[in-house]
């Protein structure tokens, strides 16, 4: 409100700043939105095939309680090289994100590990075995955006050995370690998803 040359009050709007988000961001948001999309269209087609019967029970490998453990690990140090970025400690951020990368790899074996102890038991990849079929399907599709995630890292790490990661430039990082988050716990919620409906 301002005072016009009359001494009346008129309203004066003032201009709406748009919001504004990174291209970048924006564009993997709009990629997770997807990824959700995928698992709870599997994760529902899991419930109804559950229902229809001829479903085996089985334990899940021990090596996915493990790999469980492993990724949990794997968030927290990923959030402590996220933390060293924003204090411009560039050689912490080097070794965080090479940690979460081993974490990552690590993870990806307790995965194959646990894949093998299935298929020692008899459950194999086939319409016959409609319960490990979806074991397979969503751990292997998990592991595949896992291995794009460690991927990223592998770039983020070059990026903060080329001084391109600071305080001020966070995006990347940022972006990384949402999509680190992201993947872990998505993997918990398979995990205990496949723990309930067994």
């Amino acid at each position: 409100m301002e005072n016009s040359r009359g001494g009346q009050m008129r309203l004066v709007e003032e201009p709406k700043k748009p919001l504004a988000m990174h291209p970048k961001k924006f564009a993997m948001w709009l990629f997770l939105a997807s990824v959700i999309m995928l698992f709870a269209s599997l994760t529902s087609a899991y419930i109804v095939r559950r229902a229809n019967g001829d479903w085996e029970v089985f334990d899940l490998p021990v090596m996915f309680y493990i790999s469980s453990v492993i990724i949990v690990i794997s968030s927290i140090t990923m959030q402590l090289g996220y933390k060293d970025a924003k204090r411009d400690n560039l050689a912490r951020v080097k070794l965080w994100t090479t940690i979460t990368a081993v974490l990552g790899v690590a993870f990806m074996v307790a995965q194959l590990i646990g894949w093998s102890d299935l298929t020692s038991k008899g459950i194999h990849f086939s319409f016959d075995h409609p319960a490990g079929s979806f074991i397979y399907v969503l751990s292997g599709l998990h592991g595949v955006h896992l291995v794009s995630a460690v991927i990223f890292l592998l770039i983020v790490w070059y990026s903060a050995s080329k001084m391109r990661i600071s305080s001020a430039n966070l995006a990347q990082i940022e972006m990384c370690a949402t999509y680190w988050h992201f993947l872990g716990g998505l993997w918990l919620y398979l995990f205990v998803f496949l723990l309930y409906f067994r």
